[in-house]
This record gives structure tokens, sequence and C-alpha cells, in this order.
């Protein structure tokens, strides 16, 4: 047996996630949860609903959780580290409420939570900071002794979470047909949100242009793009492009378009494009719709070929970051000097948001790395 590793004074992991329906009775009540409160008509509702349709109207992100769950679970035990790991969405069962009830119940008091997005934004970060604020309000109403709750630090330029990335892209460029591998561009893409919310994402002292949720994607982006440089001596020009675009069209949002960037790529001639989408920890339905089919079609319809790289999932390694995450955050909270893991320009995540970061906006973007069609 591994000698055990400690965690203390944290009890429990929390995986926090979006959620999705798993069946077609689901969709609309999960997209009412989704747009609570902001007066969606309901024909918008049954629209944004044909895009689950065409996959049985069930949405993989349960399931990636799942997985998720399950590596996590087995790589906490083979390296000694007993922690248990619950799991709890913002949108649909089984909910966030629901399990830090059941965290309670089970006399959890210190847990510390893994969000399924890696980088900073109001709606990748914060939001499900307030989602945890409100349902532990819930709760002491209720009278329950709550837990103390800390989010893990953003991970987008941990190693466990990068080059599972790369190796996908690496993998993609080599599924290319030979003739237009060399010459094939890489399209890095992430969920596009509000100008406005990516200029004030991340602390006081990041917000401007792009804020830090631009500065993150790009420094992931070179990281990959300068790994695969390395790897196969061939240099493949790349360009940060956006998905999932929600919202009133006067409201500016990050751009350009991944299917107005393979129309531009290939009326520059570029041969083949690589869509590599580091936004995303999981291939959920944004990544299954908006790449896999829209964009994918768009691509055919341009005879360009494509192909999409895949998300970090379960792989062990981002089981392995999780864990060391959280080994780093107990490790601080019990006063001990640590050496963060990361790699790139940026250096890693602060642990406590400081006042200012990612502030909230009365218009709501669609989360980062989450399965919403809506602002």
């Amino acid at each position: 047996m591994p000698d055990a590793l400690d965690a203390s004074p944290y009890d429990a992991l929390l995986l926090l996630s979006f959620g999705g329906p798993e069946g077609p009775d689901d969709v609309v009540p999960f997209l009412r949860n989704v747009t609570r409160g902001r007066g969606i008509p309901e024909e918008r509702l049954k629209e944004v609903g044909q895009h689950y349709f065409l996959f049985g109207g069930v949405s993989p992100i349960n399931d990636q959780n799942r997985a998720l769950l399950d590596a996590l679970r087995k790589d906490f035990a083979g390296h000694g580290l007993d922690l248990p790991v619950y799991w709890g969405n913002r949108n649909w069962a089984p909910y966030l409420t629901d399990t830090l009830r059941e965290m309670a119940a089970d006399g959890r008091r210190r847990v510390l939570v893994l969000a399924t997005s890696a980088y900073a934004s109001y709606s990748g970060c914060r939001q499900y900071r307030e989602n945890l604020a409100d349902a532990l309000a819930t709760l002491r109403d209720e009278g329950v002794q709550v837990p103390r709750i800390d989010k893990l630090r953003h991970y987008f330029n941990h190693p466990g979470f990068v080059e599972p990335m790369t190796e996908g892209v690496l993998a993609s460029l080599a599924d290319l047909p030979e003739d237009v591998r060399a010459g094939a561009h890489i399209a890095f893409t992430t969920h596009s949100i509000p100008d406005s919310a990516a200029d004030s994402s991340g602390p006081v002292e990041d917000h401007g242009d792009g804020g830090a949720y631009v500065a993150q994607h790009l420094d992931v982006a070179r990281l990959i793009a300068d790994a695969v440089r390395e790897r196969t001596g061939a240099e493949h020009p790349w360009k940060l492009v956006y998905q999932s675009r929600s919202g009133a069209p006067h409201i500016p949002w990050l751009e350009p378009d991944i299917c107005d960037h393979l129309q531009e790529r290939h009326a520059a001639g570029v041969p083949a494009v690589v869509m590599a989408p580091i936004g995303f920890v999981s291939d959920h339905m944004e990544v299954l719709y908006d790449l896999d089919t829209e964009a994918t079609a768009k691509a055919a319809e341009l005879g360009l070929p494509v192909r999409r790289s895949a998300t970090v999932g379960a792989d062990p390694r981002f089981a392995a970051a999780v864990r060391e995450l959280v080994l780093e955050r107990a490790a601080v909270e019990r006063g001990q000097e640590v050496a963060p893991c990361a790699l790139g320009t940026l250096g890693a995540s602060h642990h406590l948001c400081p006042v200012g970061c990612c502030p909230a906006r009365a218009a709501r973007p669609a989360a980062a790395g989450a399965d919403s069609p809506f602002a």
C-alpha cells in the first residue's frame, strides 16, 4: 500500500459541474433551469432544445462527469489519498444543494471544490462560487450545519491539463491526409463571452482588453503550439477563436467565431485545420454540436479537411493533476511552503479570489466550459 497522503484539514472533494439533460423529457425543464429569471421565451427553449434532440435528448456531460469521478477515486485510492469525492450540478441532478446536504449529513466539515471550468471569468468561476453560497444559505435556513468550502485554483496551465490536449492535437495532425498535414493550421477554441465580461475577468490588475480570460487561453495555446513544433519539427500557424456565442446581437462578444475562421482560412488557401477545444474540460454538448456538428458541416461545405482534437475528460493525467492541486491547497491551509505546479508565463493562479475579481454583471453570460446555450 502507498504511504497515506495528507489532505488535512479537508475531508472531502466536491466535483461541481453544470449538468445536462439525460433524456428527451429532461430537455425543456433543464433549459428552464439554465435560463431562470432571464425571460427567455418558450419558443427559444424549444429551438435550442433541438440541439439536444439530435442526440436523443441526452447531453454527454453527466456521463463524462461520472467517468471523471471514477478516475479521481481510482487515482486517490492508488496513491493513498483517503478523500471521498462527491458530485453536484448547478442545473440538473444531482443538484448542488442536494449534494451539499448529503455531505453535511455525512459529517463533512472542510470541503474542496473542483469546478469543471479551468479559466477565470464570471461565468467560469465566480458564478460557481455564487451558486455555492446560495446552496449553503438554503441549508443554513434548514438548520443544517454546513461545511466550510474552498474552491481549487484555476488549473488551465497545470501540466496534467495541458499535456493531454497537446497529445490530442498531435493525434489530430497525424490523422490528416499526408498531403495537407504539413500546412495545417490550428484553431484553438473556447466559449465566446461578452467583451465586457472578458475585459473584467481575473483580478483587477488583469482587467483590460480581454482580461485574464483571453490571456490565460493564449498562454495555453502557445504552450501547445510550442510543444507541437518541438515534437514534430513543423511550424503550424494558430489562432485563438471562439464558439457557442449566445445573446443579443447588439452586444459585442469575443470573435472570431470558429465557422467564420474556417471560412477565412479556406479563402486564404490553408489546406487543413485542427480544431482544438482548449476551453472545455470534456466533450459535452458545446463540443459535440458546435464543433463536431456545426463547424464540421461548415468545413465540409467548404471542402476544407478538419479534425477535432480531444478534450481532457477523464484522462489519468488530469486526475493526477487534481490530486496534486488538492495536496497543494491542503499544505497551504496548514501553513506550509508550497511550490505550485504551473507551465507558461502566467504562473499559478491565486487560491483566494481577490476583491474585484471577475465582477458580477446584470447580463449573465453562458459559462465557459459548460453546457449552456444562453446568455
